[in-house]
């Protein structure tokens, strides 16, 4: 393999390529390196020629943020199209070399580039694969087929996941090509809740890192160690300590798992390119006894960190980050414990471009279900009353979101909007004798009741049109709290929202057979369609994938510095608006995930346009159809003919 930058070409070459790194979003035509082998023929002795090639690059700068970019151009996700992936077509060639020298074995072993035997005969003879490929060529399409195969023959899903990775790590694009054709049966396989029985054997079943793990052993370095990541424009981080994964609970270093699948369905559903994409672990020891005393556990072995010294790791994180790679880098914060989830997310949500999930993703997403939901049981969301079970991230902060938008559209003030709301904890219903001795997060939701110990007596007592389960225990929604709930609604909502598929509150049968066919009814994890009393009832997932991928893609294309409450009350609206009379017609109130792209490009535009309307878009002449845009944005992973 020759390694060659631009600047290396540059200053080997007499003909000036100036300008290759600093393109502007007026789209400069460029040169692309392109290699031809020496009279000799060998590999090692190639003499390097230009070749002009008609392209657009956006602009390359080392670290930075998404360039000021034409609103009509495409941009492919939003950053730097460093290997000109996105502005090729099958009539405007590229070379993945435009940027660095690979050929031969190399080549099929780089997964950014590799099309295993989708590679054409000219690509063959140009890129001396010759050999090294069995003659055969074939479509992407035809691979894809083959995989798929493969795949349903396999009898267990972790079977299924590792085959997943193992694709992704030889052949980027087929693996996105599958998983964004394929959506609704590939969905559990990368992601919950599949990736739950992922994390907890993750030790073994590592083959090589997909992420970068940020230890304590490199406390005072942390900038250092995010250089060592190949790509150099990063523009969405996904970062876990571990410590709550799913409703699992400590796995330490083993939650790998999860940023990965978070970003493999920010690149599928919502469009960003898996380059500007980082998986990041922050290791500081586990609690679980089970992992410490196990010989293929891959991370410290130790009990956690605490107090000042979490604090400054983490601190040294967010502070190397920003310096790194930017103001608008997304960092999202994901299966972190509750006590250190509020208080990141209260730390650096005014500082940086930060999100949590758990918080705010699951909160937007149930809304955005509610909303729809609306539509069968009738009247407002300030009609409704409200009633959890769980007070933790999810539960707090989909409660929230509910008031700020009852508030919103009552114009009532907030604490006001929040008595339409109450929570049940593991002591019972939250209520303002326990007021003292509430967490923090707890205490804006303990209105004025007597004490109630179980939810079933909180379910007597309060009467709520809505239940939601995000506890983390499953089977809580006993037989008679469902038929208490189906007693007084004509159509009760049940939201049994925990992952996996064991800690869910009830299953999707429980909830249809317990009201009689009367709940609406969604879930975390997916279930079967369930048949009672002659008819299909197809349950709704309440997937936060719906929610993150689209807002990412929103606030990278608006090139937003701050994430504000409003973008996600604007992402729960564009979600609830893709629910159509077919689905509603089907119990659903979720639209089904074979359109996600178009729903995460309609989401996209409606938190681009709140960043703009909040003056917190830094991407200036907003276009004029933000769908669109959005749309364009979107990383492709259909194959490349290479020169």
């Amino acid at each position: 393999m020759i390694s060659l930058n631009r600047s290396s070409f540059l200053n080997n070459n007499s003909t000036s390529l100036s300008g290759i790194s600093r393109f502007s979003h007026t789209q400069r035509k460029a040169s692309a390196v392109v290699v031809a082998m020496s009279s000799n023929g060998r590999p090692g002795e190639r003499k390097v020629i230009r070749a002009v090639m008609e392209s657009t690059l956006s602009e390359t700068r080392e670290g930075g943020s998404v360039p000021d970019l034409d609103p009509k151009s495409t941009v492919g996700g939003g950053v730097e199209d460093t290997y000109c992936e996105d502005t090729a077509t099958e009539d405007q060639l590229v070379t993945p070399w435009t940027y660095s020298v690979a050929s031969g074995y190399t080549l099929l072993r780089d997964p950014h580039h590799n099309k295993g035997l989708a590679f054409t005969e000219k690509e063959r003879d140009a890129h001396y694969l010759r050999g090294l490929l069995p003659p055969a060529v074939v479509s992407q399409e035809l691979q894809e087929r083959k995989i798929m195969k493969s795949l349903r023959q396999y009898q267990l899903p972790l079977q299924r996941y590792v085959a997943m990775m193992d694709l992704q790590e030889r052949n980027e694009k087929l693996f996105y090509k599958l998983l964004i054709d394929h959506v609704e049966e590939l969905l559990p396989v990368v992601y919950t809740p599949t990736v739950g029985e992922a994390c907890q054997k993750y030790g073994s079943i590592f083959r090589r890192p997909q992420g970068l793990y940020i230890s304590l052993k490199e406390k005072g370095k942390i900038l250092e160690v995010l250089k060592n990541w190949p790509e150099k424009s990063i523009q969405v981080i996904v970062v876990t300590d571990g410590e709550r994964i799913l409703g699992l609970g400590d796995l330490g270093s083993q939650g790998m798992g999860i940023p990965v699948g978070k970003l493999a369905l920010y690149t599928a559903l919502g469009g960003v390119r898996p380059s500007s994409c980082l998986p990041v672990t922050i290791d500081v020891g586990t609690n679980n006894e089970k992992l410490l005393k196990d010989e293929f556990y891959i991370g410290l072995r130790q009990k956690r960190a605490t107090g000042q010294e979490y604090s400054e790791l983490l601190h040294e994180f967010m502070s190397a980050v920003k310096q790194k790679y930017g103001e608008k880098v997304l960092i999202q914060f994901e299966d972190f414990a509750n006590h250190n989830a509020f208080e990141l997310l209260a730390k650096y949500r005014t500082t940086h471009l930060v999100f949590n999930d758990d918080i705010q993703g699951t909160a937007s997403v149930v809304l955005a279900g509610l909303v729809a939901a609306l539509k069968l049981v009738g009247g407002t969301l300030a009609e409704h009353t409200f009633l959890f079970l769980g007070a933790g991230e999810a539960g707090t902060g989909i409660a929230e979101l509910i008031a700020l938008e009852i508030s919103k559209q009552t114009k009532a003030p907030l604490e006001e909007s929040r008595k339409k709301v109450w929570l049940v904890d593991s002591k019972g219903l939250i209520v303002s004798s326990r007021k003292e001795s509430l967490q923090h997060f707890k205490q804006p939701w303990a209105h004025e009741h007597e004490p109630v110990k179980t939810l079933l007596d909180a379910v007597k007592a309060i009467k709520p049109t809505v239940l939601i389960g995000s506890s983390g225990a499953g089977q809580t929604f006993t037989k008679e709290v469902v038929e208490a709930m189906a007693s007084f609604n004509e159509k009760p909502v049940i939201l049994a929202l925990s992952n996996p598929t064991s800690q869910s509150e009830c299953t999707a049968e429980q909830a249809y057979t317990w009201s009689k066919g009367r709940a609406i009814f969604a879930s975390g994890s997916p279930f079967d369609p369930v048949e009672y009393d002659g008819k299909v009832f197809v349950p709704g997932q309440a997937n936060n994938a719906y929610i993150f991928p689209g807002l990412g893609l929103g606030l990278i294309i608006s090139g937003a510095i701050r994430v504000h409450d409003d973008m996600l009350l604007a992402a729960s609206e564009a979600l609830a608006a893709q629910v159509t009379q077919e689905n509603y017609d089907k119990g659903l109130i979720y639209p089904p995930f074979t359109n996600i792209r178009k729903i995460s490009a309609q989401i996209a535009a409606s938190v681009a346009a709140k960043a703009y309307e909040l003056g917190l878009a830094t991407r200036l002449l907003q276009p004029e159809n933000l769908v669109k845009y959005a749309e364009s944005c979107m990383y492709s992973p259909s194959y490349r003919n290479y020169w």
